[in-house]
């Protein structure tokens, strides 16, 4: 079995897409797989379903735009859902093929929670990508997890009006950002456990370290397409960009300021 290479350039790996139709909105599909992509490629699209269920209408088109394979499975029993069995025996088809490097299982429904762990088992990466609702058995089951509210372009950045997104509960302002403890903790403790003998922590190891403690994390749910933007909005780190030596590029460092140890010990 291919175990994925650590060498590997993300954008290349060979990506398996299962979506459970039942547990996803066809008004996803454009911001999923353009999340997707940052991943690696969509070599195989399949979207599970009962095509003969009115329910399932509004996907039709969709499928056709971005060319996603439908796979039917009937009903065989009320209030049995044959669906997530037919996506689990295709997951583990496509993994004893070898030719994945990672899956994205679409769903919020926690019966994935043992596919994505097993998954996980046999060396390859796993996506979730499911609503807020989702238990978090299956959250934490994934490398990486994203909630489908921030794929829909129009609720994002403040694209919706006032109203609606204080419906949403999407975007928190930033005075509610500088109270929030749970997030002040999770990137601290991520910079501290990161951080050289002077404190200096560079922002991918933290970014990676965050990721690894909490899939579902994501910087868009506060409003910020960048972990820079949501650290630099929080107050809590002393921000350093060092030129890297030859090249262009710089590298941002971060270390908690003073008054923020002095709170934690």
């Amino acid at each position: 079995m291919t175990v994925r290479s650590e060498n590997a350039i993300d954008t290349q790996k060979k990506l398996a897409v299962l979506i459970d139709a039942d547990n996803a909105q066809p008004d996803i599909i454009e911001g999923l797989l353009e999340e997707i992509a940052k991943y690696g490629v969509a070599s195989v699209k399949r979207i599970y379903g009962n095509w003969t269920s009115p329910n399932l209408l509004p996907w039709k088109e969709t499928l056709l735009n971005y060319s996603i394979q439908p796979i039917q499975q009937f009903d065989y029993t009320k209030g049995k859902n044959a669906t997530d069995s037919a996506m689990i025996i295709d997951a583990m088809d496509l993994l004893y093929t070898g030719n994945f490097d990672g899956f994205c299982i679409v769903s919020s429904d926690s019966d994935f929670t043992r596919l994505a762990t097993r998954l996980r088992e046999s060396g390859v990466i796993v996506y979730g990508f499911g609503e807020e609702k989702t238990p978090k058995p299956f959250v934490r089951a994934c490398d990486k997890f994203i909630y489908t509210e921030i794929l829909r372009k129009s609720k994002l950045f403040n694209e919706e009006p006032d109203e609606i997104q204080k419906e949403r509960k999407i975007i928190k302002p930033i005075k509610d950002l500088k109270k929030d403890t749970g997030l002040a903790n999770l990137l601290i403790s991520a910079v501290e456990d990161c951080s050289d003998e002077d404190g200096w922590a560079n922002l991918a190891d933290v970014g990676n370290n965050i990721s690894n403690k909490s899939p579902d994390f994501d910087s868009r749910m506060y409003g910020f397409k960048k972990l820079k933007d949501l650290v630099t909005a929080t107050e809590l780190f002393q921000i350093d960009e060092r030129q890297i030596r030859n090249s262009p590029a710089k590298v941002i460092y971060l270390r908690v300021k003073e008054r923020q140890k002095r709170r934690r010990t």
